[in-house]
């Protein structure tokens, strides 16, 4: 069997390997990819392996951002430090979510459920996503309620109900509706729209997310834009194009 190892530490991804063979000692490792970059690359130009481990956290992004840019159709194991993007991880064809550390017990499960699947001339991948999305569709879904932020030499927790915008200049701030500008650890805006609740959150542009409870006024432009005033930041002035006008005011109306 051949496998390929996404993860960008490279103690865990040497662990991964050691535990690979332990478990089955005729696996090949096909390579061990650090990145986003680096793995689409890779997938682009080589014939895919029988079975993924992907780390969920690379160090220029996040996996599910390979999925945007190459077509995969194997079986993925899924590793992280985190249990927050469990449910996200089974629409992109997981059979199994590690968390780390890894445990060896654990990894064997996950490989003897792979042969389960995928061993016997009836193991249809569509068939196995097929059931996948429908399990995934009848879970509740576990939206982040805690953000972690930088403050002073440590970090601080931060209620979602108590953020009002997060926004991109460079990096991710979180602004409170305390008024607090707090730096994050996320890459992008994507990364956290898949963590919130939708009824509560809005992608107003590229740079900002905007919390429902945080809207203190709304300004329509005479370009058919809209202006959006939050609370605790009278400095800011969010845009949502005309294009988005409506459907942000339908979402702003309702529950």
């Amino acid at each position: 069997m051949k496998v390929l190892i996404i993860e960008d530490e490279g103690l865990i991804a040497k662990n991964i390997q050691r535990l690979l063979r332990e478990a089955e000692p005729g696996i090949e490792v096909l390579a061990v990819l650090d990145s986003v970059s680096g793995a689409v690359k890779w997938l682009k130009t080589n014939e895919h392996p029988d079975l993924l481990f992907m780390d969920i956290q690379l160090s220029d992004g996040v996996s599910f951002d390979i999925f945007s840019q190459v077509q995969i159709d194997k079986p993925i194991i899924f590793t992280t430090a985190y249990d927050e993007y469990a449910i996200k991880a089974f629409k992109h064809n997981s059979i199994d979510y590690l968390l780390k550390p890894i445990d060896k017990a654990d990894l064997k499960a996950a490989l003897d459920k792979f042969h389960r699947l995928f061993d016997r001339p009836s193991g249809r991948q569509s068939e196995i996503v097929e059931l996948v999305a429908l399990l995934n569709s009848k879970l509740p879904i576990p939206y982040k309620e805690r953000f972690l932020v930088h403050h002073r030499s440590g970090y601080l927790p931060v209620k979602s109900d108590a953020i009002s915008v997060f926004y991109k200049d460079q990096i991710i701030y979180l602004l409170a509706i305390d008024g607090q500008k707090y730096v994050t650890d996320y890459n992008t805006l994507d990364e956290i729209e898949e963590l919130v609740n939708p009824a509560n959150f809005y992608r107003a542009n590229r740079q900002t997310l905007i919390n429902k409870s945080a809207v203190e006024s709304i300004q329509k432009h005479f370009s058919g834009k809209i202006e959006v005033k939050v609370k605790g930041h009278a400095d800011v002035v969010i845009d949502v194009s005309r294009e988005k006008a409506l459907e942000f005011k339908n979402w702003l109306e309702n529950d």
